[in-house]
């Protein structure tokens, strides 16, 4: 499994862009900064086209289900890597989902 960098493409079920920041700038990969921890939790989505009377568009993303390390670690938080999902803030709740969709990075890889 490959770790994300702040150059991984996230997205939501319907395609809307998720925005990656890194909360951590002193391990990198190319340069790029490594995902670790909550990076991927309460981040904008930008772009889903999921949208009509009843329903809302995702917005923001909600806790990681799955995707953290339990082996390789920054300053206590956990890597984040490729297998990353978790859900939306969108409808219907608890259904839809987050996943990457480009890791971003072919260099460095962990176990879970």
């Amino acid at each position: 499994m490959q770790l994300l960098t702040r150059e991984s493409a996230v997205r939501c079920d319907h395609d809307g862009r998720i925005a990656s920041i890194a909360s951590q700038t002193w391990v990198t990969v190319a340069g790029v900064p490594v995902l670790v921890g909550d990076d991927p939790v309460g981040r904008t989505i930008d772009g889903c086209p999921h949208a009509g009377p009843t329903i809302k568009p995702c917005a923001r993303t909600l806790e990681v289900s799955t995707g953290h390390s339990a082996l390789v670690r920054v300053d206590g938080a956990p890597v984040v890597l490729d297998v990353l999902a978790g859900l939306t803030d969108g409808t219907p709740p608890g259904l839809v989902r987050y996943t990457v969709r480009k890791v971003g990075q072919a260099f460095v890889s962990a176990d879970r």
